[in-house]
């Protein structure tokens, strides 16, 4: 898996986008005019170090994305906090299998369901993947689970949200870090926990606390 030293320095890459896209329009004004071949292999150099997406934390306005549920219902997280907090969870989806950890934290969730009620909460859970047959995966985790009525449930396929919030966990067998974020009305992110292990979840007794903590 990335070292926290790689997080760190492709968040550190985003702050500078601007940095960047200065210097490669350098590059192509001045270099390229004089010598093509150089300004092609800087270039190459520099986009291998491109910006990366920063994960949001504490304090960040939350980035708004449309993902679908398995009926086909889009779903806009700026349209969610519009109207209530949004608890945000995003498990490891599809790796290949069905995650027995995402499975547990799915249930010890949905037993909460009218505790999140309770706090005018609204949960929705994104279950990202490989595109091909992904909502049939999908359809599969939720199987016996009793899903609460009031939970929403959405794909994402091949990883666009997921890597958007900085989550992707590019390596064999494994899809998004296990994530937690906790979304005012304000749109601004008032918990945040990224796990960097297939453990380390939030549960649903701190995710109602920090709830509670952000009235």
């Amino acid at each position: 898996m990335p070292s926290p030293f790689y997080k760190s320095t492709g968040a550190l890459s985003h702050r500078n986008r601007s940095a960047f896209m200065k210097f490669a329009d350098f590059v192509r004004k001045y270099l390229a005019p004089q010598s093509p071949l150089i300004a092609a292999v800087v270039l190459a150099l520099s986009f291998q170090t491109s910006p990366a997406a920063t994960t949001p934390v504490v304090g960040d306005a939350a980035p708004n994305f449309t993902l679908n549920t398995l009926e086909d219902k889009p779903v806009e997280l700026k349209q969610l906090t519009a109207k209530k907090p949004v608890v945000l969870v995003v498990l490891r989806g599809w790796p290949g299998y069905q995650c027995p950890i995402c499975t547990r934290q799915v249930q010890d969730f949905a037993r909460k369901a009218a505790d999140f009620a309770a706090r005018g909460a609204q949960v929705v859970m994104v279950y990202p993947g490989p595109a091909a047959d992904l909502k049939a995966h999908a359809a599969e985790f939720l199987q016996n689970k009793e899903w609460p009525r009031d939970f929403l449930f959405v794909i994402d396929p091949d990883y666009t949200f997921t890597s958007a919030y900085g989550l992707r966990w590019d390596a064999k067998n494994e899809t998004a870090y296990p994530s937690t974020f906790i979304i005012a009305t304000d749109n601004k992110v008032r918990f945040a926990h990224v796990s960097t292990q297939h453990g380390d979840r939030v549960d649903s007794t701190a995710a109602l606390k920090a709830l509670a903590d952000i009235k």
